[in-house]
């Protein structure tokens, strides 16, 4: 695991950051980043034919149990963010027509600009290096 990678959090510590991300989806101040840049996003979308709808009850169904680590935003003018990651397993359909157990690596960005919170999960796509979990085992 890079040295970039932080897991040094209590459960409570990721309780409640998973909070704030959940308060957020639920109160629809979020975003999947689905742009030009985020092209695996966009294809992950696609090939599983995830609605918006069900796109947000991943994201409510997250537990503090899926948390692998934080790490510091490395782009120009955020690098004072942290970035949380989160890696739930969730069956989905797959282009066959079956269910596919798929682990989803999801990555968020939480912005708080005074009492106003949103978040952006930058990374919403299948797992595509090796992770550890923080508090289950792989």
């Amino acid at each position: 695991m890079s040295s970039h990678y932080n897991q040094n959090y209590t459960l409570e510590q990721v309780e409640d950051i998973l909070k704030i991300i959940q308060d957020c989806v639920k109160g629809n101040c979020y975003v999947i980043a689905l742009n030009k840049n985020r092209i695996e996003n966009i294809e992950f979308v696609d090939d599983y034919k995830i609605r918006v709808k069900d796109r947000k009850n991943i994201l409510l169904s997250i537990t503090s149990f899926d948390f692998c680590h934080s790490l510091q935003n490395k782009k120009a003018g955020y690098m004072h963010e942290n970035l949380f990651v989160f890696c739930p397993k969730k069956k989905l359909n797959n282009s066959f027509g079956g269910k596919e157990l798929v682990d989803i690596y999801i990555k968020f960005n939480i912005i708080e600009h005074g009492i106003i919170k949103r978040v952006v999960a930058i990374s919403f796509h299948k797992r595509n290096k090796p992770i550890k979990y923080l508090f289950k085992k792989n």
